[in-house]
C-alpha cells in the first residue's frame, strides 16, 4: 500500500530530535528537523506512534498520538500525524486545523512542514512544493524531509524527481524503510517492474514482521497480472496482521479481476465484520461498491454507497458525505441517469457550503462541480454549455497552478472533442490528462479508432484493459467496455 492522504496523497514528515522550547532548552539531533514539545513523555509517545504510522499501521498509531497530545495539548506534529492516522475526513480537518493554529509555537522546520501540508490540502500543490523544498534545503541530512518532498513529487506524477528524493533518503539512512516502499511504487508507475521488485524486496527484508511490505509487493504482482501470486502475498500480510485493511481490499480486487465477484464481496464482508472503526467499515462498503460496478450491477453499487453515506451522516462528516454524493453521481452518470447525477453533484456542494471547512476547501468543491456539470452537458450534447464550463474550470485551475486539476481540465476538453468527433484535438487533450486514470487510455483508444488507426487503438485499449488498478471506480466503469472493444478488433 502506498502512502496517500485523503485529499491528495499520504505524507510522512520527519522528526528525530527534541526541542523543549517552552521548558527553556532544546536538544535537536544534528541535521534533523526538531520536534517541539514541553513533555519528554509526550515525545516518547509520539515517536512510538510515528514508527507505527511510517509502517502503514495507522490504526495502531492513533493511541500513541492521542497520548502524546494528552501530555502536551500544544503538540503540533502529533496533531498532523493524528489527522492522517484517523483517516476520517472530519477528524482529518479538525486535527489539521489544530496544528495550523500552533505554527508560531514550533521550530521553522515544523512550520514549513505544517504549512506545506495545509497548502496541499487546500489545492495549492506548487506552494506546497515550495515549502518542502525550503524544508529540504534547511535540513539536507534529514531522510524524512527528503521522503516528504519525494511524496510531493510522487503525488504530482513527477516520478523521476520522486525517485531522486527517495534515493537521497536511503543514502542518508539505508535502514529507514519508508522510502523503499515509495521507491517501489515510483518505479512501478514508470513500468520499471524489475526495479520496483528490487525496492519492495528490500522493504520486506528491512521489516519482515510488518504487513505493508507484503501488501505493496502484492500490488505490484497484481499490476503485472499475476493475480494468484498477488493474493498469496496479500495473505502473507494478513498472516502478520489479520486487520490490515488494504490487504483485504487487495485480495478482493484480484478476485474481481478473475471474475469471482461474489467471492470478492465475501472477503470484504470479513473486513467489515472485523472493522475497528467507522472508517474501516466505510472502506469495506466502498470496495464492495467497486465490486458491484465491475460486475455491472449499478443498483447494488448505489445501495452499498448509501450504506457508506449513512455512516458519514451519523458522524456529521461533511467531507465524507460530499465525497459519497459525488461517487453516487458518478455511478448515475455512467448509468445514463444524467439529471439524477447532476442532483448528487449539486448536493455535494451544498453539504460543503454548510460546513465549517475553509474557504479554500469550498473553492475546491465548487471547481469540482464545474468539472462534473461540464461532463453532464457533454452527454446531453449541449456543447456550448460544456465548453463554457470547461473554459471556466480551466481558468480557475490555471490560476491556482494545481497540476492534478490542470490534468482534469484537459480531460474535460478531451471529452468534448471526442463527442464532437474532433479526434486529433481529443488526443492532444487526453495526452495532457492524467495517464494514471485508465479511463483516459480507453478514451484515447476510442479517438484512434475514430481516426481509423486500428493498431494504435488496439495498443491503447490493451493498456486500458490490463491497467489492473487497485480498488478504482474509474477502472471498474470502463474495464469490461474496453475488453469488449479489444475483443471486437
Amino acid at each position: 500500500m502506498k502512502k496517500h492522504s485523503l485529499i491528495s496523497f499520504v505524507l510522512v514528515v520527519a522528526i528525530n530530535a527534541l526541542m523543549l522550547l517552552l521548558a527553556g532548552y532544546a536538544t535537536p539531533e544534528e541535521g534533523k528537523i526538531p520536534i517541539t514539545t514541553t513533555s519528554e513523555k509526550a515525545r516518547d509517545y509520539f515517536l512510538g506512534g510515528r514508527d507505527l504510522f511510517e509502517k502503514l499501521r495507522a490504526q495502531e498509531s492513533i493511541q500513541f498520538f492521542e497520548r502524546a497530545i494528552a501530555e502536551d495539548s500544544n503538540f503540533a506534529l502529533a496533531y498532523i500525524y493524528l489527522s492522517q492516522a484517523r483517516a476520517g475526513t472530519k477528524e482529518f480537518f479538525e486535527n489539521l486545523n489544530r496544528a495550523v493554529v500552533l505554527v508560531d509555537k514550533v521550530s521553522e522546520g515544523e512550520r514549513l512542514w505544517i504549512l506545506g501540508f495545509e497548502a496541499g490540502v487546500n489545492g495549492f500543490a506548487m506552494k506546497q512544493r515550495e515549502y518542502w523544498q525550503k524544508l529540504v534545503a534547511a535540513y539536507p541530512k534529514d531522510e524524512r524531509a527528503h521522503t516528504l518532498l519525494g511524496n510531493q513529487y510522487f503525488g504530482q506524477q513527477d516520478y523521476a524527481q520522486a525517485i531522486e528524493q527517495y534515493t537521497k533518503a536511503i543514502e542518508i539512512n539505508p535502514d529507514f524503510s519508508q522510502p523503499y516502499n515509495q521507491l517501489g511504487y515510483a518505479h512501478r508507475f514508470l513500468v520499471n517492474y524489475s526495479e520496483a521488485e528490487k525496492a519492495f524486496k528490500k522493504y520486506i527484508q528491512l521489516i519482515p514482521d510488518d504487513p505493508n511490505p507484503y501488501d505493496s509487493y502484492a500490488e505490484l504482482l497484481m499490476k503485472m497480472g499475476r493475480y494468484d501470486a498477488s493474493i498469496e502475498s496479500y495473505q502473507k500480510a494478513l498472516a502478520v496482521d489479520p486487520n490490515f485493511v488494504a490487504s483485504h481490499i487487495g485480495i478482493a480486487t484480484n478476485l474481481n479481476f478473475k471474475g469471482d465477484h461474489q467471492e470478492a464481496r465475501e472477503q470484504l464482508r470479513k473486513l467489515y465484520d472485523i472493522a475497528r472503526s467507522d472508517n474501516e467499515r466505510r472502506a469495506a462498503h466502498f470496495a464492495t461498491t467497486i465490486s458491484y460496478v465491475d460486475e455491472g450491477n449499478m443498483d447494488k453499487a448505489l445501495e452499498e454507497l448509501n450504506k457508506q453515506y449513512a455512516i458519514a451522516q451519523t458522524n456529521n462528516d461533511a467531507p465524507a458525505m460530499a465525497g459519497d454524493l459525488v461517487a453516487m453521481g458518478n455511478i448515475l452518470f455512467e448509468n445514463g441517469k444524467l439529471d439524477e447525477a447532476l442532483t448528487k453533484f449539486s448536493d455535494a456542494v451544498k453539504v460543503i457550503e454548510k460546513s465549517n471547512l475553509s474557504e479554500e476547501v469550498k473553492d475546491n468543491t465548487r471547481r469540482g462541480y464545474l468539472f462534473n456539470a461540464g461532463r453532464i452537458a457533454i452527454k446531453k450534447k449541449d456543447f456550448a454549455k460544456a465548453k463554457a464550463k470547461s473554459a471556466e474550470y480551466s481558468k480557475q485551475v490555471q490560476a491556482i497552478n494545481n497540476p492534478f486539476q490542470i490534468r482534469l481540465s484537459h480531460e474535460l476538453a478531451g471529452m468534448i472533442a471526442l463527442e464532437e468527433k474532433d479526434y486529433d484535438k481529443a488526443l492532444k487533450e487526453f495526452q495532457q490528462a492524467n495517464q494514471q486514470n485508465p479511463y483516459n487510455l480507453y478514451r484515447m483508444a476510442l479517438a484512434y479508432e475514430g481516426k481509423g488507426e486500428k493498431d494504435k487503438a488496439r495498443e491503447l485499449c490493451t493498456a486500458a484493459v490490463k491497467f489492473n488498478a487497485l480498488n478504482s471506480l474509474n477502472y471498474a466503469f470502463m474495464r469490461k467496455r474496453a475488453q469488449q472493444m479489444l475483443d471486437s478488433m
